[in-house]
């Protein structure tokens, strides 16, 4: 038994997959003494207090962290870091997981995370910078196609368009500077389009020391193929094939080194995990894009490998402790598929009804981590786009992925689809 001062109270902000998954790793940990999530969802009311909590409000975040006696705060989602909330928690001398709102601005402003890069001298895809339709558009004519527009803000990860022709392309910028993303598109980066093939690669910084943690592939586009239109993710595997140890050590000398050293020469040294999106040709590692938090659904099958270590890893980072830390990963594979409500990501139907959830073991091998659910008249309805993240782990992908489509098949969701091709890169 450990020592009673060794057990913590732990918040984690978030509602969505990546935050159950999070919980479901930290709730392992014989360190977490008493769990909170806020808001949290039907699948997390399970292994948690579930918190009526505004988590864009530092002040409201911190007094309700203070007067349970939380004594660590995990972040889960992008829109509270770039608001500057843990900012405001560390003021308060509470320990939190997750970057400050400066160095949140690698996620928050595309424009910003291409200055570092220039200054870092980090691969990355050639760029332009537009405030106004008409010359965004001459550009375009004048680059052709394929090439990537991007809203510079937070579009809650659908501002990318990756245009295959000119005419998508220009459409695509008069939807962004007409509003479709608000204010995150009063900015627009326009980029070269990059040829290979795509990786997450995740590293925990603690301001000075850094760890990889664990690589992934995402599926973004809505259809079988990769087909149809970007999403927030439709499935992931991980590890990734793609990041072998020489890649993994080229996107950390070239890319990842030089940026950390560049945010902190800027007085915003970086605290929190990385999740660094690149594009990998012959070898060679590009910068699509950083985030400043867990991909989603990248994070379901990195904690689902992790467990209760996840836990001590993001408290060392916390602290400043990463140089005394270790993981120690089993040889294993994880897959997870999304099932999303049908429409998504155009209009989808909220409300309609989960079945067959009981009847799937939840264990150290197979989970469904909850994103957009909630409970009514007893039984789990759906309340987002993406809604369930069918996780499972075994020890090779062919067999991670035969588990998974054995729990999809399981839920009865006439409501719901999911793409039937996960991890067809690897496998």
């Amino acid at each position: 038994m450990m020592p009673k001062e060794a057990r913590m109270n732990i918040l984690i902000l978030g509602s969505g997959g990546r935050e159950h998954a999070l919980a479901w790793a930290v709730k392992q940990n014989p360190k977490c003494d008493r769990l909170i999530v806020a808001p949290g969802n039907a699948g997390m009311a399970h292994l948690a207090w579930c918190a009526d909590l505004d988590i864009m409000d530092g002040a409201a975040v911190t007094d309700f962290a203070v007067a349970n006696a939380v004594d660590f705060v995990i972040i889960g989602p992008e829109a509270p870091l770039a608001a500057g909330v843990s900012d405001v928690i560390r003021a308060a001398g509470i320990a939190c997981f997750g970057p400050s709102q400066a160095a949140a601005e690698l996620e928050a402003s595309k424009a910003f995370t291409k200055e570092i890069c220039d200054a870092a001298g980090a691969p990355t895809a050639a760029y332009a910078r537009f405030t106004a339709l008409a010359p965004a558009q001459d550009y375009v004519r004048q680059q052709g196609a394929p090439i990537v527009v991007k809203a510079d803000g937070l579009a809650a990860g659908k501002g990318v368009i990756v245009a295959m022709t000119e005419a998508e392309a220009l459409a695509g910028l008069e939807d962004i500077f007409g509003g479709a993303f608000g204010d995150a598109g009063a900015e627009v980066v326009i980029e070269a389009f990059l040829e290979g093939e795509e990786a997450s690669f995740f590293v925990l910084v603690d301001g000075e020391n850094l760890m990889p943690l664990g690589t992934a592939q995402d599926h973004k586009r809505v259809g079988d193929g990769d087909t149809g239109p970007n999403t927030g993710g439709m499935g992931a595997y991980s590890p990734a094939p793609v990041m072998t140890p020489e890649v993994v050590e080229a996107t950390l000398a070239q890319i990842v080194r030089p940026t950390m050293a560049e945010m902190a020469r800027r007085g915003s040294p970086y605290q929190g995990i990385l999740f660094v999106g690149l594009m990998i040709k012959d070898g060679q590692p590009s910068l699509v894009e950083y985030n400043v938090r867990f991909g989603d659904p990248e994070c379901q099958c990195l904690m689902m490998r992790l467990g209760g270590q996840a836990l001590d890893v993001m408290l060392a980072c916390a602290e400043g402790r990463l140089s005394q830390a270790q993981v120690h990963w089993a040889d294993d594979h994880v897959m997870t598929v999304v099932m999303a409500a049908n429409g998504y990501p155009g209009a989808y139907e909220k409300g309609s009804k989960i079945n067959g959830l009981d009847d799937i073991a939840e264990d150290s091998k197979t989970m469904v981590f909850h994103a957009g659910t909630a409970a009514k008249d007893g039984a789990i309805v759906a309340t987002g786009g993406r809604v369930l993240a069918v996780t499972a782990r075994a020890d090779s992908l062919a067999e991670a992925r035969e588990r998974a489509y054995k729990m999809v098949d399981t839920i009865d969701w006439p409501g719901g689809f999911c793409r039937r091709d996960i991890g067809w890169r690897a496998l």
